[in-house]
């Protein structure tokens, strides 16, 4: 499957974004879908994530109550709406695909085997 990352910007502290994420492919929604962040100088962090089969969501705690992930298995896309943007939030985001991970392992980078390019989001204070 091949992942192209889309809606990042600039935007000031309290605003809103929203991200997408489209992929190729007829099997979309086998895939579980997650968002990483790689801020500079820091390593990638997971961010959130949304399975498959009935598409459970896992937030990392910074984000909760903030973001929301949804993906529409229609249209082959998933989306991250970021409310309450911080300028800690600014980042390279990536979405990632897997197929067949198991839920324990959901946070984990390396279990993702697919890839978008990043979408630059930054936060002004």
């Amino acid at each position: 499957v091949q992942l192209q990352a889309s809606g990042g910007g600039l935007v000031q502290a309290g605003g809103s974004l929203r991200l997408s994420c489209a992929a190729s492919g007829r099997t979309f929604s086998r895939y579980d879908m997650a968002w990483f962040r790689q801020a500079p100088g820091k390593e990638r962090e997971f961010v959130v994530a949304i399975r498959s089969s009935g598409g459970g969501t896992y937030y990392q705690d910074s984000v909760k109550g903030r973001f929301t992930i949804s993906r529409d298995n229609a249209e082959n896309t998933v989306y991250l709406q970021m409310n309450g943007l911080k300028p800690e939030d600014t980042a390279v985001y990536y979405c990632a695909a897997r197929i067949g991970g198991i839920l324990s392992t959901v946070r984990f980078a390396y279990t993702y085997s697919y890839w978008g390019q990043g979408t630059l989001v930054t936060v002004s204070s």
